[in-house]
């Protein structure tokens, strides 16, 4: 699988610069600053457009109880809502508390595998929309040495 993966993005990388590929296909969607400056959780969630989302046990995060590293900590995602659009990853004491936003076509399966930076021991969000209404799971993880500058 890796190397399928590993040749499709060589392959991609040579027909871009050839102009084989429409600007859409290479170009990455605009992204939104505001949201990825936000201070608090507050504004991010208003920023959003997300309110007051709702808790969800068909929001599931998977991430260690303790991170030995802050720098690479593994968190899996699942959503089994129906018509999920996007999952993001709201990290509270990280310097940009938006950290991660995926959108979700749909007939995808809504699941996602990353590594994402904490700065500290705090609280991981996920915040995924679906059915035009935002939900959200979250859980603490304690970080015993530092990644995001520590």
């Amino acid at each position: 699988m890796r190397q399928q993966r590993r040749d499709f993005l060589a392959l991609v990388s040579l027909m871009a610069p050839a102009g084989l590929l429409p600007a859409g296909v290479v170009r990455a969607e605009e992204w939104n600053k505001t949201a990825f400056s936000a201070k608090s959780m507050d504004d991010l969630l208003r920023i959003l457009g997300a309110g007051a989302p709702k808790l969800s046990a068909e929001v599931v995060l998977v991430a260690p109880e303790i991170a030995e590293n802050g720098a690479v900590v593994p968190v899996e995602i699942e959503s089994k809502l129906s018509d999920t659009r996007s999952i993001a990853i709201l990290i509270e004491k990280n310097p940009n508390i938006f950290t991660a936003s995926f959108s979700i076509p749909s007939g995808t399966l809504p699941w996602v595998q990353t590594r994402v930076k904490m700065a500290e021991t705090c609280n991981v969000y996920v915040l995924v929309k679906a059915g035009g209404q935002f939900y959200y799971t979250n859980k603490e993880i304690k970080v015993t040495l530092g990644g995001c500058g520590g």
